[in-house]
């Protein structure tokens, strides 16, 4: 018999945070919830990152996953404050999961797309069209909902090779 694992999955982001969660049976995943928080950019940046703690502190006490998974990030040499800027977000993030007592696995984008498409350089659209096949009760989703189910998907996969929480 297995026990059923429950995996939130965040996608990070200053003005939208993609978050999926899916449950884990054996080799069967299936769709629990998914949703995007949305934070108000006219907001002092100190306050965004709050809203996004808060907010997924909530996700972890409504739906109680017992891993996670984040996206990590990507460098553009050209454009390097933007990512000093998301990786606050995703700090933000990393800390209420941790906060919350939940280990967090980190993906490059590229395992991401190699985990739910097959090939690292999948494009966003192939990304959503593969989280609708292998969830096909997640019904429409935003882009951010839908990274954010890819990396819950990517954790998933990853749960027995990287040992988290005591798996084996």
């Amino acid at each position: 018999m297995t026990q059923t694992t429950r995996i939130l999955g965040i996608d990070p982001g200053l003005r939208h945070t993609g978050w999926g969660i899916v449950e884990k049976d054996g080799s069967r995943l299936s769709h629990v919830a998914h949703g995007v928080i949305n934070i108000d950019p006219d907001l002092a940046m100190a306050d965004r990152l709050a809203g996004i703690f808060h907010a997924v502190s909530g996700l972890v006490n409504e739906y109680a996953p017992d891993y996670s998974g984040c996206e990590e990030t990507i460098v553009n040499p050209s454009n390097p404050r933007s990512a000093l800027k998301l990786g606050q977000a995703r700090g933000a993030a990393m800390t209420a999961l941790s906060y919350c007592g939940l280990e967090v696995a980190e993906f490059a984008p590229r395992a991401i797309k190699l985990a739910v498409v097959g090939t690292g350089k999948a494009d966003k659209e192939q990304v959503g069209f593969m989280v609708a096949r292998l969830l096909p009760r997640a019904g429409k989703m935003r882009e951010d909902a839908a990274d954010a189910l890819a990396c819950a998907i990517c954790t998933a996969h990853h749960l027995p090779v990287r040992g988290l929480k005591g798996a084996a």
